[in-house]
C-alpha cells in the first residue's frame, strides 16, 4: 500500500509541475503536508520528495523546504538541436546511414549514467549522419529501455533519434561534455577520413521527467563541424 501511495504522490507532484500549477522555484508541499494530504507516513512522503530531488525535478534548501527546479534543456550552454534541421537550415541535403540498432547487456559505466544495473538490457544505436552525402557525425547512443521501450523498432532513416526521443520522452534536462579526440580506425572509416585528424566529441546525457533517457557520443571531424552558441546575461538591478 505504501508503494502505491508513494507512486501516487510522485505522479501528483509531476502533474502539478507539468500543468504549470507549480512554476520553477516555487515551494512544494512539505513532508508533513503530503503525509496529511495522502494519509501516509512521513517516511513515504519523504521518499517521494527525495527521489524527485535526485532526478533533478526538485531541489531542497535546508530549513526552508523543497522547490521546483529550473528546466535546463533548451537554455543550456549548448542548445540541443536536431542535426537534420541543422543541415537543412544550411540548404544542404541530410541523410543517415544506420550501422547498428540492437539490445545489449549494459556496461557498468553506461548503467551508472542511465540509472540501470550492470548487464540490464540497454538499447544501442550507431548512426552516421551525412551532409550532401559526406559524413558529418558518428552517433553512438545508449537508450534506457525503461523510458523508451520501443526504441529499437524505429526507422532512423526516416527520423533521427533526437526527433523520436523528443516526442516519446520530452527533454527536461541535459548534461554536455565537449573534448577534442584523436579518432581510432573505426571512426576514421565511418567518417571517411583519408588520414586521422582531430575530431570533436560531444558527450550528452539527457533526462525526461522519469529520469535519465539516453547517453550519446557524437563525434565529428574538426574540419567539417563546429559548435557555437549565443548566451544572454541579465544585468543586475541597480
Amino acid at each position: 500500500m505504501a508503494v502505491a501511495k508513494f507512486a501516487e504522490i510522485k505522479e501528483f507532484m509531476l502533474s502539478q509541475i507539468e500543468i504549470g500549477a507549480w512554476p520553477e522555484h516555487s515551494r512544494v508541499p512539505s513532508e508533513n503536508e503530503l503525509a496529511e494530504q495522502f494519509s501516509v507516513s512521513r517516511m513515504t512522503a519523504r521518499r517521494a520528495l527525495q527521489e524527485l530531488t535526485e532526478q533533478g525535478i526538485l531541489y531542497r534548501t535546508q530549513g526552508v523546504g523543497s522547490f521546483v527546479a529550473a528546466l535546463k534543456s533548451q537554455s543550456s550552454l549548448l542548445e540541443i538541436r536536431n542535426i537534420a534541421d541543422e543541415v537543412q537550415a544550411r540548404g544542404h541535403a541530410y541523410s543517415a546511414r544506420l550501422l547498428q540498432l540492437t539490445e545489449l547487456p549494459c556496461p557498468t559505466i553506461i548503467a551508472s549514467a542511465l540509472g540501470l544495473r550492470r548487464n540490464d538490457p540497454v538499447f544501442f544505436s550507431l548512426i552516421v549522419h551525412l551532409e550532401n552525402n559526406l559524413p558529418l557525425q558518428l552517433e553512438a547512443r545508449y537508450v534506457n529501455p525503461l523510458q523508451v521501450p520501443n526504441y529499437t523498432a524505429q526507422d532512423f532513416s526516416y527520423q533521427t533519434p533526437h526527433q523520436y526521443l523528443s516526442l516519446i520522452a520530452p527533454l527536461t534536462e541535459a548534461e554536455h561534455t565537449v573534448e577534442a579526440i584523436w579518432p581510432d580506425d573505426f571512426t576514421c572509416k565511418h567518417l571517411v577520413l583519408k588520414k586521422a585528424e582531430p575530431c570533436l566529441r560531444l558527450t550528452r546525457r539527457t533526462f525526461s521527467r522519469g529520469g535519465a533517457v539516453s547517453l550519446a557520443y557524437l563525434t565529428s571531424p574538426g574540419s567539417r563541424y563546429r559548435l557555437g552558441g549565443h548566451l544572454n546575461f541579465s544585468l543586475p538591478n541597480i
